[in-house]
C-alpha cells in the first residue's frame, strides 16, 4: 500500500469516527500523524480528499454486502441486510454518505460524479445481493430502489428508541419487497 492509500484509509477511519461535518484539513491531519501540506500533496485539495473518502466508505460497504450470506428469500435477505446496516462497518459508511447527502456535497460538483460513480456499484452489489436471495434479475432494479431508498430512510430514524416498532417497518418492507420480487 503506498503513501496516499494509507493515509486515504486512516482518513477514512477518522471520518467514520468522528464525521464529515466540520471536517478541517488541520486536525485531521494531526490525527494522522502528518500535515495538512502532506494531506494536499497526495489528494491536490480538500475536496478530493473527502470524494476519496467518501468513495473509500462506499466501497468498503459494498464489499460488505458482497460477503453477507445469501438468504432463503428476498424477504428474509432484506431483514438480514437491515441487520448489517446496523452494525459496523455499514453503519459507519452509511452515516458518511448521509451526511455527505446532508450537507450537499452529493448534489454538487465535484461531488456529483463521484456520487453517481459510487451509487452505481452500491445500487449493484445490492442487486447481486437480492438476486442471490432469489429475486427476479428481471424485476430486481425496482426491487432494489424501494429496499435503498427505504433502508436509509429506517438508518436515518434509528436515532430513536422504537428499535421493535422499526424492525416490523423493515419487515413490512421485506414482504413487500419479496412480493415485488
Amino acid at each position: 500500500m503506498d503513501k496516499r492509500d494509507a493515509l486515504l484509509e486512516l482518513a477514512a477511519d477518522y471520518v467514520v469516527e468522528h464525521g464529515l461535518i466540520g471536517l478541517t484539513l488541520r486536525p485531521l491531519a494531526a490525527a494522522l500523524g502528518t500535515s495538512d501540506r502532506m494531506l494536499l500533496y497526495h489528494f491536490d485539495s480538500r475536496d478530493d480528499l473527502v470524494i476519496a473518502v467518501i468513495v473509500r466508505t462506499v466501497d468498503r460497504a459494498t464489499a460488505a454486502v458482497e460477503v453477507l450470506p445469501d438468504a432463503p428469500s428476498v424477504r428474509s435477505g432484506v431483514n438480514r441486510l437491515w441487520e448489517a446496516f446496523r452494525s459496523e462497518p455499514l453503519r459507519g459508511c452509511l452515516h458518511v454518505y448521509c451526511q455527505a447527502a446532508a450537507t450537499g456535497l452529493i448534489g454538487q460538483e465535484p461531488y456529483r460524479s463521484a456520487a453517481r460513480d459510487a451509487n452505481a456499484r452500491w445500487a449493484q452489489s445490492l442487486r447481486d445481493y437480492l438476486v442471490r436471495c432469489g429475486a427476479s434479475p428481471r424485476r430486481v432494479a425496482r426491487v432494489v430502489r424501494l429496499v435503498d431508498s427505504s433502508l436509509y430512510g429506517f438508518h436515518l430514524d434509528l436515532i430513536t428508541d422504537r428499535a421493535e416498532e422499526l424492525a416490523r417497518g423493515v419487515d413490512d418492507l421485506a414482504r413487500a419487497a419479496e412480493a415485488l420480487a
